[in-house]
C-alpha cells in the first residue's frame, strides 16, 4: 500500500489517470508503481457464524496464524465485494427449460416457487472475497518469484482453515475492476490481451467508466453511479466477530476493504518502550507538581495511568505472546443510483457500526483517495490507520456462512439458515454425489426426498429408482407416469430374476464400456454370479457358510446351458428363461449330481411352492424412467431373496446407464431396514 507521501504523481485529467496502476500482466501480477507489485487471490466462504464454539475458536486461531505469516515487507488488502445484479437475469439461473412431455405446467409452477423463495433472500447480491498482497521489488522478475512464494503460503493457509482459494490472472483482475467502476451499465466485460496490440489501447481503456467527478467533498460520481467512501472509527473497548458479518449482510452494493501493514516486531517493541518511557516521564512531572502543590504524589491524572497500563499490556502481549502489530485501515464504499438513496445506505451502514459502539466517518475531501484504496490493487493513500494487535485484527474474521448456488442442473435444497439464500446444488458435480437425509420422526425427511425426486424429474433426464418400505411413494410415481412394482408373495406384479436386457444383444454399440462391447459371454458370466448369490440366500446354510465348489460349479453349468440355448437362438421376450427353467435343469443333473439335488430342493419353495412370486416372466416395465419397488408387504421368508433381486436389478440398471453416460439416482427410504435384511 503506497502512502500518499511516497506518491509523486501528477494531477489526474482523465478517468484513466485516476485508476492507479501502471500495468496488469497476463499472470495476474499488477505493477502499481515503479517498484511496487501485487497479486490477488479469491477465497470462498466457510460456515463460521453457525459453527460450534470449538470450531469457531479453531478457525480464529488459524486466522491469527495466517495474519502473523506476513512479515513487515508484505502489505495486505482484504476486499469484500457485494454487488447487485439484475434480478431477472439472476432468476434465469433457476428457470427450468421446457421439454417435449406433458409436465411443462408443473415445471413453470416449480420455477415460480423457486423465484418466490429467491426473493426472500439477497440472492440478487453477488458476494465475493479477495486478498491482495503487495511487495516492493527492483524488477518484475524478482517480484514474480517472491509473489509466487507468498501466494503458495496464502493458498495453504486457506486450505488449513477449510476455505477454497484460487489465484486470479490478469483478465480476471481487470474484470473485477471493470465491474466495480461500471455499476451503471449492464454491458459485460469482453477483453483479451491480444486486443491491446490490435487496438493500440491500454488495459485501463477497457475498464474505465465514462468519467469521475470528485468535486463534492463527501461523495463522488462514477459514470452515472453515486458513491461514498467512509472509514470505520473503532471506539469500542471490545470488538465482536459479528460486526463485519452484519455489515456484509446489508442488502445493498457495498465494498469493504481492510488494508493491513504488519509492523516489524523489533521496531514495535522499541516504539512501545519509548512510549512507555515518555509516559513515565509524564508521571514523574505530575508527581513533582503534586509535591509542590502540597497534595498526595500518588494522585495523578487518570488518563496517564490508564494509558500507561494499556501500553504495558500491549508490550507484554508482543513480548510474551504470539502477537504482532498491524496498521489497519478499514474502509467502506457505498454506491447507489442517486444521492438520496446513497445517503440512506450510508445511514444504514452507520447504524450497524453504532450497534457495536463504533462510528462510520466519511472521508472529507479524500473521496478520490478513498476510491483508489477501495479498488483491489493494494494501494492505500488515505493516511488513516489504527494500530491493532493480531488478535484485535483477527476479530474481523472474513468468514460468515458458506453459500451453495450452482447453475446448470442444480436442485433446490431449501434456504440457508443464516443468509436466507437459496441452496441450489448439482450433486453430480460434487466430489461425493451420495447423501443422507437425516432427521427426527415427523421432521419432513420423506417430503424432502419427494421434492428432490420431482425436481430431478423436471430438470434432468436422469433415471430414478426408489426403494419404498412404507408404500408412500406410489402417488408421486403414478403422477410422473412411473412404474410401481409391489413385491410380495401375493402380488400380481412380477419381476423375473433370470431376465436379461435384450437391448444389449440387439444394440451392443449403446453399451460400450471403455471402448469394449458387452458380449453374450459377459452377460452369461454376470447372470451366473447373481444366481450363485441367490442360491446362497435361499439355501440358508448353517453359520452363513458359503456354497461348496460342487454347488457353485453346478449353478454355473446350468446357467450356461440355459442362456446359451436362449441367447444364440433368436431370443424373444416371451421366451425369457425363468427360475422354472433353472429348476428343471438342476433336476436334469440331479440323479448323478448330489449338489444339483441339494440346490433344487432349496429352490422348490420359490418355483412350485407358496413363495413362487419370482417364478414368472416380468409383467412390469423395469426400464421406465421412474421405477418404485414397494416392499411394504415383503414377508420374512422372501425378504432376503427379494432385496437381493431388487439390488441386482438396480445395479444392472446403474451399470448399463454408466456405459451410456447417463446418471441413475437411487433413493432408499428407511435404509436401515435394508441393512437388517442383509444381515
Amino acid at each position: 500500500m503506497i502512502k500518499a507521501e511516497n506518491q509523486k504523481k501528477r494531477k489526474p485529467f482523465t478517468a484513466q489517470d485516476t485508476i492507479p496502476y501502471k500495468e496488469i500482466y497476463k499472470d495476474g501480477i499488477c505493477r502499481t508503481d515503479d517498484n511496487y507489485y501485487s497479486k490477488m487471490v479469491q477465497f470462498y466462504d466457510i460456515n463460521y457464524q453457525l459453527a460450534q464454539n470449538d470450531d469457531k475458536a479453531a478457525i480464529f486461531e488459524n486466522y491469527c496464524e495466517f495474519l502473523n505469516s506476513f512479515d513487515s515487507s508484505v502489505e495486505v488488502q482484504i476486499t469484500f465485494l457485494n454487488q447487485q445484479v439484475n434480478f431477472d437475469e439472476y432468476a434465469k439461473n433457476i428457470d427450468i427449460p421446457e421439454q417435449d412431455d406433458c409436465f411443462n405446467d408443473i415445471r413453470k409452477e416449480y420455477s415460480d416457487m423457486l423465484k418466490m423463495q429467491l426473493s426472500k433472500g439477497n440472492n440478487g447480491l453477488v458476494k465475493t472475497k479477495y486478498i491482495t498482497f503487495s511487495i516492493k521489488a527492483d524488477n518484475l522478475r524478482n517480484a514474480k518469484s517472491r509473489l509466487e512464494r507468498i501466494e503458495a503460503s496464502v493458498l495453504n493457509n486457506f486450505k488449513v482453515m477449510g476455505a477454497m482459494a484460487e489465484p486470479l490472472n490478469g483478465v480476471e483482475r481487470l474484470k473485477i475492476l471493470h465491474d466495480v467502476m461500471n455499476m451503471d451499465t449492464k454491458e459485460s466485460f469482453h477483453f483479451h490481451y491480444g486486443m491491446v496490440a490490435k487496438t493500440g489501447l491500454q488495459t485501463k481503456d477497457f475498464i474505465a467508466p465514462t468519467g469521475f467527478d470528485f468535486r463534492n467533498d463527501s461523495y463522488f460520481r462514477m459514470g452515472q453511479t453515486f458513491g461514498c467512501v467512509s472509514y470505520l472509527q473503532i471506539t469500542s473497548p471490545e470488538l465482536t466477530d459479528k460486526l463485519l458479518a452484519d455489515l456484509l449482510d446489508l442488502e445493498e452494493n457495498l465494498i469493504i476493504n481492510m488494508h493491513l501493514r504488519p509492523i516489524d516486531p523489533k521496531a514495535a517493541i522499541k516504539s512501545l518502550k519509548s512510549t512507555l518511557s515518555n509516559i513515565q516521564k509524564m508521571k514523574i512531572e505530575e508527581q513533582k507538581k503534586a509535591v509542590r502543590s502540597g497534595y498526595d504524589m500518588d494522585i495523578i491524572p487518570t488518563d496517564i495511568s490508564t494509558y500507561g497500563e494499556d501500553v504495558e499490556g500491549l508490550l507484554n502481549e508482543i513480548q510474551s505472546r504470539n502477537e504482532k502489530l498491524f496498521e489497519l485501515t478499514f474502509l467502506l464504499m457505498n454506491t447507489a443510483d442517486n444521492k438520496r438513496k446513497l445517503d440512506n445506505i450510508v445511514y444504514q451502514t452507520a447504524g450497524i457500526a453504532q450497534k457495536y459502539n463504533c462510528n462510520i466517518r466519511r472521508l472529507q475531501y479524500q473521496q478520490e483517495q478513498g476510491l483508489v484504496a477501495s479498488l483491489p490493487l493494494g494501494m492505500n493513500q488515505t493516511g488513516i490507520q489504527r494500530i491493532m494487535t493480531t488478535t484485535s485484527t483477527a476479530i474481523f474474521v472474513p468468514f460468515t456462512t458458506q453459500e451453495l448456488f450452482q447453475g446448470g442442473e442444480a436442485l433446490y435444497y431449501g434456504l440457508n439458515a443464516l443468509s436466507n439464500n437459496l441452496i441450489m446444488v448439482d450433486r453430480k458435480r460434487l466430489k461425493t454425489p451420495n447423501g443422507l437425509i437425516l432427521g427426527t420422526p415427523g421432521s419432513g425427511k420423506s417430503f424432502a426426498t419427494k421434492r428432490e425426486i420431482l425436481n430431478v424429474f423436471l430438470i434432468t433426464d436422469d433415471d430414478i429408482i426408489i426403494c419404498d418400505p412404507e408404500g408412500e411413494y406410489f402417488p408421486l410415481v403414478n403422477a410422473l407416469n412411473g412404474e410401481v412394482i409391489k413385491i410380495s408373495a401375493k402380488s400380481n406384479d412380477y419381476i423375473n430374476p433370470m431376465e436379461v436386457n435384450l437391448d444389449v444383444i440387439y444394440h451392443p454399440e449403446k453399451y460400450r464400456i471403455n471402448g469394449d462391447v458387452e458380449d453374450i459371454d459377459t452377460i452369461i458370466a454376470d447372470k451366473a454370479e447373481f444366481i450363485t448369490s441367490f442360491c446362497e440366500v435361499i439355501m440358508k446354510k448353517p453359520q452363513n457358510a458359503e456354497l461348496n465348489g460342487d454347488e457353485v460349479s453346478m449353478i454355473d453349468l446350468c446357467v450356461k446351458d440355459i442362456y446359451k440355448k436362449y441367447l444364440y437362438n433368436d431370443p424373444k421376450p416371451e421366451n425369457m428363461p425363468t427360475l422354472q427353467d433353472f429348476y428343471e435343469r438342476l433336476n436334469f443333473y440331479a440323479p448323478d449330481k448330489p449338489a444339483a439335488q441339494n440346490i433344487a430342493n432349496s429352490l422348490q419353495l420359490y418355483v412350485t411352492g407358496s413363495q413362487n412370486v419370482f417364478n414368472h416372466r416380468s409383467n412390469v416395465d423395469t426400464q421406465n424412467r421412474v421405477v418404485c419397488f414397494d416392499i411394504r408387504e415383503l414377508g420374512t421368508t422372501l425378504r432376503k431373496a427379494g432385496m437381493l433381486i431388487v439390488q441386482h436389478m438396480v445395479w444392472t440398471r446403474v451399470s448399463q446407464n454408466r456405459s451410456r453416460r447417463k446418471s441413475t439416482r437411487y433413493y432408499v427410504d428407511e435404509f436401515h431396514r435394508t441393512r437388517r435384511s442383509a444381515c
